[in-house]
């Protein structure tokens, strides 16, 4: 169990640890010159046959309230240290809030120099604690009076502590329902060993050889051995007290700082605008009212970074409201949504509020609509199963699953095990897994269909819609890779089927009048054999048949519209089959060339059809995406090689 002291400066709280566990947490030269403790300083305690205890002792005074937060980040428990001479003083009411708002919810108060007060005083200043613990997550916590001097309550406070580590071991589970993460406090080296870094463990759990990155600059590194509450170990896990011994070719003292954080590869993905709540503390305790873009400090794990807030229901917040906000950062921070965090003025005089982080990748824009609104309601709900299920039950009724697994720092085969529990349908593109409820993938697909059977019936000529446009047309809206994705297991089901660059119900048949039919079979073979490459225009398609100009060009574009033939170029129309196979020479002429960048020059002595028509065909392409265009050089876009249909093997 983590214990972190809080409580204003000279109240005893480093004298107390000292007297719990016999370690000076005070380790600067200037802390024990001066006499106050200036950075956080830590203690262990271990228990017969039990856990450790671990202490976090913080600075009392208000110039370092900073390096208070960051201590207090990740404890179990709080130790509230108040002097039976001095009372209930501004950094007691200060650290007080600032447990509330971190949500830290176990704890007690130590009633320190209890030798120096008679009982009256005693009773006085009892009473003024539990009045300032009134509604906050410490009201009616106990009031023990202790005396690091004399070492009155010494001992009873020690098996307090005690009975709670023993009971918060036995409700902990054996596995941390995230992945591991841990906030760095302190980085510095030792001889013989290397960099070390310390901190919380703030989930999962990490072991002796794991690959873990560091967050926010990404440095890949090695956990080569490890020390948990004091002690060496193969293992850490959530609300341990751990030394890392880190080992990576960019991993030195001076890349690593306080707020950096240390975590499983999968979960790197800083960033600098999330989505919260904030609940301001009331105006008597110091906070000022909020307008839009105010600037503030941001203490987050041990973390601090300036930001701005944006409210986004109101245009000013006071002391004692609550709302919702974006914060936008000075820099990126490593972070989880659920996270509890602490704003301060930029003068780091008063402490303003607090709240938990909802969304870690909200848009800079449109932020304030009823969607929005919908969205960042279904992310604050506590558990991760019932915030996926309600996003996906609103607009746009879709999800990154990894994105979301990630940003709530959940542990591998998370994304599989949710989608079992709500019945999702996924649909995985490259890195990218796109989950949608049940019901909205069986109303995806009845819509597609709707779509689809209107606009054969309006237009009984044409095979099939465009992609885009029919991407547009069908609700929910699928971003353009996860459509293609839909589609392709709509087609694998049976219910449509793709026709060059149109989409069709698999059941659509089209046909021409039998004039156009007999016509295009008069065309079709003008347009084959040994001139496919170099086919004949419209206007001398006309000429050979004796037929208008007008007539051809029309009866070519339905043949276009049936995906017989495809219009390279002005009036000049090569046969479908034509055009997959010039693709395949193209592939073939990129793979030849190097690193597959290729010229016209090749391509045009392999169609032997004359550098004009060979640019007309490569400006095809490059239209349709085929071919990816630089310059004078050209690559091919395998993802749209199926364009025309299956790809030809040469």
């Amino acid at each position: 169990m983590i214990i972190g002291t809080a409580g204003h400066i000279d109240h005893g709280k480093t004298a107390l640890v000292r007297a719990l566990t016999g370690v000076d947490g005070d380790r600067l030269k200037e802390e024990k010159a001066r006499g106050i403790t200036i950075d956080l300083g830590f203690a262990y305690l271990p228990l017969p046959d039990g856990p450790t205890l671990g202490f976090v002792d913080v600075p009392g005074h208000e110039r370092f309230v900073h390096t208070m937060v960051a201590g207090a980040s990740g404890i179990d428990y709080a130790l509230l240290v108040v002097a039976a001479d001095d009372g209930v003083m501004p950094q007691t009411r200060e650290h007080l809030a600032i447990i509330d708002l971190l949500g830290i919810r176990h704890g007690l108060v130590a009633l320190t120099k209890a030798d120096l007060a008679p009982p009256d005083r005693l009773a006085a200043v009892t009473a003024e604690i539990s009045a300032a613990l009134a509604g906050t997550s410490l009201d009616g916590a106990d009031i023990l009076p202790v005396s690091a001097l004399t070492g009155a309550g010494i001992d009873t406070l020690r098996q307090r502590l005690e009975r709670e580590a023993r009971a918060q071991a036995a409700t902990k589970t054996a596995a941390d329902p995230g992945a591991f993460r841990l906030a760095i406090d302190r980085a510095f080296t030792l001889t013989g060993v290397g960099v070390v870094v310390t901190g919380t463990v703030l989930s999962g759990r990490v072991r002796v050889g794991d690959g873990v990155t560091v967050s926010p600059s990404g440095l890949p590194a090695r956990v080569r051995s490890l020390h948990a509450q004091n002690a060496v170990a193969e293992e850490g896990r959530a609300g341990d007290r751990c030394a890392l011994n880190l080992a990576g070719p960019d991993i030195t003292k001076e890349a690593l700082h306080r707020g950096d954080m240390v975590l499983a590869p999968a979960l790197h993905a800083p960033t600098d605008r999330i989505d919260a709540s904030l609940r301001l503390l009331p105006r008597d305790a110091g906070a000022k009212p909020l307008a839009q873009w105010f600037p503030v400090r941001l203490h987050h794990a041990a973390a601090e970074v300036g930001a701005r807030v944006v409210l986004l229901s109101e245009e000013t917040l006071s002391g004692g409201e609550a709302t919702q906000v974006q914060l936008v950062l000075e820099r990126p921070i490593a972070a989880a949504a659920g996270d509890r965090y602490v704003i301060r003025d930029v003068s780091a005089q008063h402490t303003l509020g607090g709240g938990r982080f909802l969304d870690l990748r909200p848009p800079p824009r449109r932020r304030r609509t009823a969607e929005r609104a919908a969205q960042r309601a279904a992310l604050a709900l506590p558990s991760p199963e019932a915030a996926l299920a309600a996003l996906l039950a609103i607009p746009p009724h879709h999800a990154d699953l990894t994105a979301f697994v990630r940003d709530h720092a959940l542990p591998d085969g998370t994304a599989a095990a949710l989608a079992d529990a709500l019945n999702l349908v996924v649909l995985d593109q490259g890195g990218t897994r796109t989950a949608l409820s049940a019901d909205r993938w069986a109303a995806f697909l009845a819509h597609l269909s709707e779509t689809l059977a209107a606009y054969h019936a309006e237009n009984p000529d044409l095979q099939g819609m465009g992609r885009e446009k029919l991407r547009l047309a069908v609700q929910p809206r699928l971003p353009v890779p996860i459509f293609a994705v839909a589609i392709g297991r709509a087609v694998a089901e049976g219910l449509v089927a793709l026709d060059g660059a149109f989409i069709r119900l698999s059941g659509h048949v089209v046909r021409l009048a039998p004039a156009d039919e007999a016509a295009w079979a008069d065309f079709a073979p003008l347009l084959g054999g040994e001139v496919r490459f170099r086919p004949p225009r419209v206007r001398d398609i006309a000429a050979d048949t004796g037929r208008d100009e007008g007539e051809v060009r029309r009866i070519l574009k339905l043949a276009g519209r049936m995906g017989w033939a495809d219009q390279v170029a002005h009036d000049h129309f090569f046969l479908r089959d034509t055009v997959r196979e010039m693709m395949a020479i193209a592939v073939d002429v990129a793979a030849q060339s190097p690193g597959g960048a290729f010229v016209v020059a090749p391509f045009r002595d392999r169609m032997d059809n004359g550098r004009k028509v060979a640019i007309q065909i490569l400006d095809f392409f490059d239209r349709h995406g085929v071919t990816l265009r630089r310059g004078d050089l050209r690559r091919v876009n395998p993802h749209r090689l199926d364009l025309f249909g299956p790809p030809v093997v040469l």
